[in-house]
């Protein structure tokens, strides 16, 4: 099984600190043939970026500011600062969007932050990277009003519902799963089956969220495999074949030139 992507990892995460490379090699030797490494803050695409440079053509990088964050969000700053990184190689916007269920920002300054973040993507024409949990009426209508203003992205780690799902589809956008389709509560089969395969991604989150049977210990994106692989099997489709779907969906989302990948 070889040739995806794993569209959406944190390996500036401090929990690759000690061993950022060789998990990369582990990667490449699994098959992986890219990782988007995400930039969820200034500090976090800085880091992401060093990694992006280190592993040119295999590890690209993103940034944005994390809904999380959104409370110390400074428009003319952080815009300029996401710029900048869009100016030194960042392919996408993000991991921006909306999250009712923590709430650790307000949401005024959620959406605010997130409303910014899409106009910059459109500003740029580069594609953005979207948190969405607890939120779904909130992040749909700022979708569509994207989406009609020319910007695509992709709903990461994506787990519903189906609305928010229609509003993403319906805007152009795609939907990435996350490691979540391989826990025993995990009862959206339907939903995964319906998605098109022309917006269809995978990814791991990593380090969160390991896939059966790593559920509970770092991810990493070697992992990627094992949620494909339940993806393909919800799918009841061949799981090399999806993995090079996934592939080319995510190179034509982020406009990547992806050895062995025609987007």
């Amino acid at each position: 099984m070889q040739g995806t992507v794993d569209s959406h990892a944190h390996l500036a995460d401090p929990a690759f600190d000690v061993d950022c490379d060789p998990v990369i090699a582990r990667a490449r030797d699994a098959g992986v043939r890219a990782v988007i490494s995400i930039g969820e803050s200034l500090a976090a695409a800085t880091r992401a970026r060093e990694i992006a440079v280190r592993h040119p053509g295999f590890v690209y990088f993103t940034a944005g500011i994390h809904p999380h964050d959104a409370a110390g969000f400074d428009a003319a700053r952080d815009v300029e600062g996401i710029q900048v990184e869009v100016e030194r190689g960042a392919i996408a916007i993000g991991e921006c969007g909306l999250d009712y269920h923590y709430d650790h920002s307000p949401r005024d300054c959620q959406r605010d932050a997130f409303g910014a973040q899409l106009r910059l993507a459109q500003q740029l024409s580069r594609p953005v990277v979207v948190h969405s949990r607890a939120a779904a009426e909130d992040t749909a209508a700022m979708v569509r009003e994207a989406g009609q203003s020319g910007v695509v992205g992709v709903m990461h780690c994506f787990g519903g519902p189906p609305e928010l799902a229609h509003a993403a589809l319906d805007a152009g956008w795609y939907l990435s799963f996350a490691g979540i389709i391989t826990f025993r509560k995990w009862q959206d089969e339907g939903l995964l089956r319906a998605v098109p395969e022309d917006r269809l991604m995978v990814e791991t989150d990593a380090p969160y969220l390991a896939p059966v049977p790593h559920r509970g210990k770092r991810n990493e994106p070697a992992l990627v495999l094992l949620t494909l692989a339940r993806m393909a099997e919800i799918r009841q489709a061949d799981a090399a074949a999806l993995g090079s779907v996934c592939a080319r969906n995510a190179a034509r989302l982020f406009g990547l030139a992806i050895s062995g990948v025609v987007a």
